[in-house]
């Protein structure tokens, strides 16, 4: 070790004789360079050349490009950092721009999108805290002598805001070391190479880019009443509410508004769900259904209602400061109200392509949903645009599942393919989700009544099975209120093009059947797997009773 050191520190000496070929001041920052390389393997010399370069390179790149940055990503959420990142290893200079407009009810946030702030992880968080209620309740059946004395909302908020401001923190930091810039500005096309950015104290800038990356994600919609903005809050305000929300009207049918009124009512509080048509259009319906019926019965710990074939006319603020939501039958009919503490709109989201002028500059953008049309004449095939160097990931791809992971996973294999010679495309197809009400909902494929239109019903056959978990027999709750169901087409000796679980741990289930299905696995094959006893999963590999039978798919013991 100390002979290590005598010859690591007369090379530092050596070098340093060298040092007059650069400036003052780069002489010392290279001494400094050199000594912090004194217990390491690095030589110092090159350690030094390398970070030189790198900087050197950096300052040369607008005068060989002819612009400020290789590329500009617009929106800093989880698909814009991931690919920013990617293409900054490839040696190029890149700028993140990330803004975010406040709520109509005053909500902002930090860098890293919807995901971090206000969708995946505090909804994961909050869906644990529902959880562990449900465990509190099961516990004296299991022996345990505990006592469940409520829920402390602003508690369990200020937690989980905590560790969102060190992921916005993290997320600057790592943008700093893989030298991103990052600019707190929103940006504005201006032409295919320039964009106009304002930053909060409405300071204005105009930068160059030789390819720009469209990732600004969504934001919820409004149902255009009178009042919903003024009386109502969204998904944007939930997570970071300190005030408990008490009783509640959540409005809408998407995953998003299950999954807040989930844990909601989980934590005590009454809860209404207010949909117009169907739950979780574009998911299995069936199994759409077995989530509701969940939540719906008080023996499994919950009681939400659900007002059914219901639309919001409008919201007035009562004197005492709460919310009178009124409503009538969608199909006409008479209004009536109800007062709630709380309303929370969770009817969808729109893109964000209009603020950044997209259509200005040449980007197709489609008529409803406002999003980028991919598969332009860029070399990025669906994540490009209609303009050869503008690219789009995420939630503005028009036609695209709204996943964080298939952002990210786009994001990264774009830059490769820009940057590094990849040839290899995103796959959008058989991609796994969750959705977390207090019972999940773990799939992949496709839906049975997708599989029925695509197929014919001749060339399908479901697999399926109501179970109960071990976990929730001892505290008798929950008997048959988990589901299993596999799709199979029988034309192509009973492929899985759909498999579907409703129950514990439904994600951490799914995932691992993703890739069995992505190669195309058939029925045979996986009946060829020994399960894992007990286990909720094992009831994907011990599949008997088929749709067609008509037997009784319920399950009773092991």
């Amino acid at each position: 070790m100390g002979a290590a050191c005598a010859k690591k520190s007369g090379q530092v000496s050596a070098l340093a004789s060298s040092a007059h070929r650069f400036s003052s001041s780069t002489s010392q920052r290279f001494l400094a360079s050199a000594q912090a390389n004194l217990h390491t393997q690095a030589d110092p010399f090159a350690s030094f050349l390398s970070s030189a370069g790198a900087s050197t390179s950096n300052s040369t790149k607008k005068r060989m490009s002819g612009y400020d940055y290789d590329l500009v990503v617009i929106g800093g959420g989880s698909g814009g950092l991931a690919a920013s990142k990617e293409a900054a290893k490839f040696g190029k200079k890149v700028a993140v721009l990330d803004f975010v407009d406040a709520s109509p009810q005053g909500t902002t946030w930090g860098l890293g999108g919807t995901c971090v702030n206000v969708g995946c992880i505090p909804k994961k968080l909050m869906h644990q805290a529902a959880l562990l209620g449900e465990a509190v309740n099961d516990a004296p059946s299991f022996g345990w002598n505990v006592k469940k004395e409520g829920h402390d909302w602003s508690k369990m908020v200020q937690n989980v805001q905590d560790h969102i401001r060190s992921l916005n923190f993290g997320y600057r930091t790592q943008l700093r070391s893989e030298g991103v810039t990052y600019l707190n500005a929103k940006g504005k096309m201006i032409d295919a190479n320039t964009i106009h950015t304002v930053d909060k104290k409405g300071r204005e800038k105009t930068i160059t880019a030789e390819r720009t990356l469209i990732a600004v994600g969504g934001r919820p919609k409004y149902p255009g009443v009178p009042g919903d903005k003024e009386c109502c809050i969204t998904s944007d305000d939930l997570f970071s509410k300190m005030d408990a929300p008490g009783k509640t009207l959540v409005v809408g049918a998407s995953y998003v508004a299950l999954e807040c009124a989930g844990f909601i009512s989980a934590m005590g509080y009454d809860t209404t769900v207010m949909v117009r048509s169907i739950f979780l259009r574009g998911f299995d319906q069936q199994c759409a259904e077995q989530i509701v019926d969940y939540m719906a019965n008080e023996e499994n710990g919950h009681a939400t209602k659900f007002l059914r074939g219901m639309v919001p006319t409008r919201f007035e603020k009562t004197e005492d400061g709460k919310v009178r939501a009124f409503y009538q039958p969608s199909n006409g009919g008479e209004e009536t109200s109800d007062v709630f503490d709380t309303v929370v709109l969770a009817i969808g989201r729109y893109a964000l392509t209009d603020a950044a002028n997209l259509e200005a500059v040449g980007v197709k953008l489609a008529d409803g949903s406002r999003k980028v049309i991919g598969g332009g004449n860029a070399p990025g095939f669906d994540e490009g645009t209609t303009v050869s160097n503008i690219f789009a990931i995420g939630d503005v791809l028009e036609g695209r599942p709204e996943l964080t992971p298939i952002a990210m996973r786009a994001g990264r294999l774009l830059m490769r393919r820009l940057y590094d010679g990849s040839d290899i495309q995103m796959d959008y197809n058989s991609i796994a989700t969750t959705v977390f009400t207090p019972i999940e909902y773990g799939c992949v494929g496709l839906a049975e009544e997708d599989a029925r239109k695509e197929y014919g019903d001749d060339s399908i056959e479901v697999y399926h099975s109501y179970f109960t978990p071990l976990e929730l027999t001892v505290p008798h709750r929950g008997e048959n209120s988990c589901y299993a169901k596999i799709i199979v087409n029988t034309d192509e000796f009973e492929k899985i093009i759909g498999m579907h679980i409703v129950g514990v741990h439904a994600g951490e289930i799914i995932q691992g059947f993703t890739l069995a299905v992505k190669k195309g696995i058939t029925k045979n094959e996986l009946d060829a797997v020994v399960g894992i006893h007990p286990t909720c999963a094992e009831e994907f590999v011990s599949l008997t009773v088929t749709k067609s039978s008509g037997a009784d798919p319920k399950k009773s013991g092991c």
